[in-house]
């Protein structure tokens, strides 16, 4: 009998340091994962001032507990009217976006691969884009009215300059021997476009779509404040004349959300196009998961 126990102690105790060796194994898996990665900064950083804010240690008149804000969230999205606003800004972002991003490729396009055009359009864009965005709000109301129409186009203004700069940019700095090696194989310039200087601007290309899609979400809080009845940055300007820094910092975490969400999608639409990206980034993120699996096996 007391050599059955001991055994059945030996064998317990030899268990032990393999539940302890998977323990840190799960929380690596676990800090690995993009999402929970993301996410721990902004949960740590709630997580400490709601705590603060519950043992009586910061005054929560201009600065309300997490707690607060997501109960105005969810009276927000209870009423409808959430929806009402996350819809109207994310509309007016697609539209601006979808123009600004048009004219930007298309003018960086033509500046980045023309030198003489280049040259002649480049230093005008360049002092157009010192221009403050707020600057250009009385003018569109002037020419376009104070209606969506002036919206869409101050966004479109402002996801057009990062995008043209990328995308002039890239095409500018293209290594010159791709385009040599091109030129011997006789392609034309339609082939030589779509073969080579496409697919070598397309990573810094995505990096500019990202930048513009950015400043279009901090343009389309200027548009809004000329006056619209719908969008978070009416929200934003009603709990500012209310007196609702809830309702400021709900309409502020809806932004980050949907303009995260944004990006994300963004990234996912390009991913297939920039499989044969063979970057210091990406390989690592390769050698990562390959270990992780080899560690799962």
């Amino acid at each position: 009998m007391l050599e059955l126990g001991s055994a059945v102690e030996n064998r317990r105790l030899a268990a032990a340091p393999s539940r302890v060796r998977t323990h840190p194994a799960f929380l690596h898996r676990l800090a690995a994962h993009p999402l929970a990665l993301g996410l721990a900064l902004p949960v740590l950083a709630a997580s400490a001032y709601e705590l603060a804010f519950r043992l009586g240690l910061v005054e929560a008149r201009l600065l309300p507990a997490p707690s607060h804000i997501l109960a105005t969230l969810y009276d927000l999205a209870r009423a409808g009217d959430l929806a009402t606003h996350v819809m109207a800004t994310s509309l007016r972002v697609l539209a601006g976006f979808a123009i600004g991003a048009a004219t930007g490729t298309a003018h960086g396009a033509l500046t980045g691969s023309l030198p003489l055009l280049r040259r002649l359009l480049d230093p005008t864009v360049q002092a157009l884009r010192a221009i403050p965005s707020l600057a250009w709000v009385p003018l569109f109301i002037l020419w376009l009215g104070i209606f969506e129409a002036s919206k869409i186009a101050l966004i479109a203004t402002g996801v057009f300059f990062p995008v043209y700069l990328g995308v002039m940019t890239s095409f500018a700095n293209v290594d010159r021997r791709l385009v040599e090696v091109g030129q011997m194989f006789r392609l034309s310039h339609a082939a030589l476009m779509r073969r080579i200087l496409l697919p070598a601007i397309l990573p810094d290309y995505v990096g500019a779509l990202r930048s513009g899609l950015g400043l279009g979400f901090m343009f389309v809080v200027a548009a809004e404040i000329m006056g619209a009845s719908e969008g978070l940055g009416f929200l934003l300007v009603d709990g500012q004349q209310l007196g609702k820094p809830d309702q400021i910092l709900a309409a502020i975490v809806a932004f980050a959300l949907i303009g995260k969400a944004a990006d994300y999608l963004l990234i996912a639409v390009f991913a297939p196009l920039l499989r044969w990206q063979d970057s210091y980034g990406r390989a690592r993120e390769s050698a990562r998961v390959a270990q992780r699996r080899g560690r799962d096996r």
